[in-house]
Formats: structure tokens, C-alpha cells, sequence
């Protein structure tokens, strides 16, 4: 019994194909084998939900920031976290595009009332791009900023008192 490998066929050998989980990214390619580095032995994959987590947090860091996301993502988020056992969502506000070595982030915030927005703004975008890159290794093409809302003050006294009509 002979046998044949794919060039005594004619037929061309096919590389066995990887699948990645969705929204991963390789980070680094790797090769493979006895005689390579260890540090390139294999590949690493980075979610993109790692990059969302990582811009939430380095983004709440920043002092004048109160809040991050929309109007609904933050109503919801709020129901969200007086929840017993429930956790707060550092993601919330944060979108995110991760290609192979790149990344860019949209941030949404709510900031206090007073802090100079161009200020705050770069200082976020300074703390965001930092601790990605640091963290993950992917190079931040842009951190898009949008400020939804300015927290005032008094705001969590406004709440409208309740007040019954039966005595």
C-alpha cells in the first residue's frame, strides 16, 4: 500500500484554517515549534470587550467625570446598580472598534458642572490611550469624545417630593 501526498495528487495542500471567538483580535502572531522563543509560541487574542473595560475605567479616573453613556444607558444602568448583587457596568457609555494592532474608542460622558470641557476631554483622552496601549499592546487611532450632559449641583436634590393626598 503506497502513500500519496498532496503533490503526487496534483491537488495543492490546504492550511489548516483558525477560527477566532467573535470580536477577539489577534494581537501577535505566533509561530510554532521546539526551536522558537518561548515568547512566540502562539498567538494572543484580545476581546474587545477587554478594550471597553479598560476605556471605562481609565476614563471614570479622571476627576469631572461623573458619569459615562446616554440618558437611557444611564437610567438603566442606575435600576442596574440598586439591584442586590448587581454590578456596575464599566463598559457603559464606551464603544470600541479592534482591528488587528489598532483600536478606536467613542467615549459618552456626563461631566460636572465647572470643569472646562476641553480640559477634561484631553485628560481623558491622555488616561484612555495610555492605559489601552499599556494594557493591551493595540496602538489607539482616536478617542472620540461626546459630552452628553453637564451634572449640576443641585440635581440629586431635585428630585420632586412625594407627597400623598390621603392623610
Amino acid at each position: 500500500m503506497s502513500v500519496q501526498n498532496a503533490s503526487d495528487t496534483g491537488i495543492a495542500p490546504t492550511a489548516p484554517t483558525t477560527k477566532q471567538p467573535p470580536a477577539t483580535t489577534a494581537l501577535a502572531g505566533g509561530t510554532s515549534g521546539a526551536g522558537e522563543p518561548a515568547a512566540t509560541r502562539g498567538r494572543t487574542s484580545i476581546a474587545d470587550v477587554v478594550v471597553v473595560k479598560v476605556a471605562g475605567v481609565a476614563a471614570r479616573e479622571i476627576p469631572g467625570v461623573h458619569a459615562m453613556g446616554g440618558g437611557l444607558s444611564r437610567t438603566i444602568g442606575a435600576v442596574r446598580d440598586r439591584v442586590p448583587g448587581g454590578r456596575s457596568n464599566v463598559g457603559r457609555g464606551v464603544k470600541v472598534e479592534v482591528g488587528e494592532r489598532q483600536t478606536a474608542i467613542d467615549l459618552d460622558l456626563v461631566v460636572e458642572y465647572g470643569v472646562p470641557i476641553a480640559d477634561l476631554a484631553r485628560d481623558v483622552r491622555e488616561n484612555v490611550i495610555d492605559a489601552v496601549e499599556r494594557i493591551t499592546g493595540l496602538e489607539v487611532v482616536e478617542v472620540n469624545v461626546t459630552i452628553n450632559d453637564v451634572h449640576l449641583p443641585d440635581d440629586e436634590d431635585s428630585a420632586p417630593e412625594t407627597t400623598s393626598r390621603v392623610a
